[in-house]
């Protein structure tokens, strides 16, 4: 079901041309997460718009039926296989994401005009049946992540990274030249998965972040955390001495999120 839509994932608390679209599809206001289904053109709201798809289209059973008869309304005319390539604001972001859906992150790093290519060549890997969804992959022309990710001696390479517990730094598990094949592209990034998943305890998210908080862990994000909900265009304030922010009761702090845990 899910390879009949595009499923854009906006960055609200990373871009703050993101919050704008959020806003846009909540009347003005801003919460940390937003859900519509648009037809092809991009533009056209198929279903109203809310927090998220509970709220829009119901239980599991009801949305699957909804998506079931809306995906049917169109027929696919571009390749699946042809599909862009994630890539992330900044491998800070990247490493923290891969970290809370605990999966390897996949770094193409290299020169600029090296790269554009290379998320054209790369869809081929992204769109194999065996890593969709199983892998975050981010590309990065700079060299500031190397500060970040142990095991990568040089920035022009592909690197299969192990995020940290809490997303702040990573490890190299393998790594290839960017003129690798796709075939071997594919062998490391199984090899990479298998030493992940044998090496990292799944995580249950209450004990998570409440050992975040105790090692007062905290991820600074670009923008401003917190939610409009009176849509004034200013954060709202809570809690005493007017601090900003969103309740920690919702797993996070009142300034934001633990790291290795996104908000959703």
């Amino acid at each position: 079901m899910s390879r009949r839509f595009v499923c854009v994932r906006l960055d609200s608390y990373e871009s703050a041309r993101h919050q704008e679209w959020v806003r846009r599809f909540l009347n003005g206001r801003f919460e940390n997460s937003v859900f519509c289904i648009l037809a092809p053109n991009g533009q056209t709201w198929l279903t109203r718009a809310s927090r998220g798809p509970h709220q829009v289209l119901g239980s599991a059973p009801q949305a699957i039926a909804s998506m079931t008869e809306i995906a049917g309304r169109y027929n696919v005319r571009g390749n699946l296989n042809d599909a862009l390539v994630e890539d992330f604001h900044s491998v800070k972001q990247a490493l923290n994401v891969a970290s809370a859906d605990q999966r390897v992150l996949v770094l193409v790093a290299g020169a600029e005009e090296k790269l554009e290519l290379l998320r054209k060549t790369f869809r081929e890997v992204a769109n194999d049946p065996a890593v969709i969804g199983r892998y975050h992959f981010d590309f990065d022309a700079g060299i500031e992540w190397l500060s970040k990710v142990s095991g990568a001696e040089s920035s022009k390479r592909i690197f299969m990274i192990k995020p940290d517990e809490f997303g702040l730094d990573g490890e190299v598990l393998e790594e290839l030249p960017l003129e690798a094949e796709p075939a071997q592209i594919l062998a490391s990034l199984e090899k990479a998965r298998r030493a992940f998943t044998s090496s990292t305890p799944k995580k249950v998210y209450n004990q998570h972040v409440s050992k975040g908080r105790q090692l007062q862990i905290y991820f600074e994000s670009a923008v401003e955390y917190g939610e409009d909900r009176d849509g004034d265009g200013e954060i709202d304030r809570r809690g005493r001495g007017g601090r900003r922010g969103v309740p920690s009761s919702r797993g996070r702090s009142k300034s934001g999120p633990r790291s290795g845990s996104r908000p959703r």
